[in-house]
């Protein structure tokens, strides 16, 4: 967990004295790097009750196809770009907006697989010889 608060020190170098306790509801959660691999989640509990599906690793995406007008479950080969940082692509993170080599081809994707637990994805550039979708 990591504490979001006020930091006890002040611009000059001294300290704030603590009028309180730290509060759960200023504690946050490590980040989450979802990356290829066999299927890892852990939910987590958020405020009001509800929870966020922490997503660690997939190998499947959900991709659609603009042409077809149907999703396919594709499975993941590899990230080839990711515009949130120049060493994600590198390590393979998957995040919203990564491009993602599939088996039916090239996607985008859309969601943000760390906090909703499933990847979905956008065809951008068809496989050659891709397995036909009926």
């Amino acid at each position: 967990m990591i504490f979001q608060g006020r930091s006890r020190r002040k611009p000059t170098g001294g300290l704030y004295r603590p009028h309180r306790k730290k509060r759960k509801y200023e504690l946050g959660g490590e980040q989450v790097m979802t990356v290829i691999g066999e299927r890892k989640i852990r939910k987590d509990r958020m405020m009001g009750g509800s929870y966020k599906i922490r997503l660690f690793a997939d190998k499947f995406a959900n991709v659609y196809d603009p042409e077809l007008k149907k999703v396919v479950k594709a499975e993941i080969k590899a990230v080839l770009e990711n515009p949130a940082n120049v060493h994600y692509a590198r390590h393979g993170v998957i995040t919203r907006g990564a491009v993602i080599q599939t088996s039916i081809g090239k996607a985008r994707v859309t969601n943000r697989p760390s906090q909703e637990g499933i990847i979905n994805a956008v065809l951008i550039e068809k496989l050659e010889g891709a397995p036909k979708v009926s």
